[in-house]
């Protein structure tokens, strides 16, 4: 499991997260103050307040860890 920050501030963002992400087995949750939702659900993330960074747990180990990260970097925060 881990834990890193995203910015997805427009609806593109939203749209081209959940298309990278939805092609991995594993589970992502994303949160936003007090609020976590399933980040492979665009709805879910739009319940968020998107403005902000948010918190993104990838529920996997491994290489597979390696690949989300390549595939997600655009929208880390560091």
């Amino acid at each position: 499991m881990l834990t890193v920050s995203v910015l997805l501030d427009s609806i593109e963002k939203v749209q081209k997260f959940v298309s990278l992400i939805s092609k991995y087995s594993c589970d992502f949750d994303i949160e936003s103050g007090h609020s976590c939702v399933d980040a492979k659900s665009i709805v879910g993330l739009f319940s968020l307040d998107i403005s902000n960074p948010l918190r993104l747990t990838i529920n996997s180990y491994g290489e597979e860890v390696e690949d989300i990260l390549r595939d997600i970097n655009e929208f880390m925060e560091y």
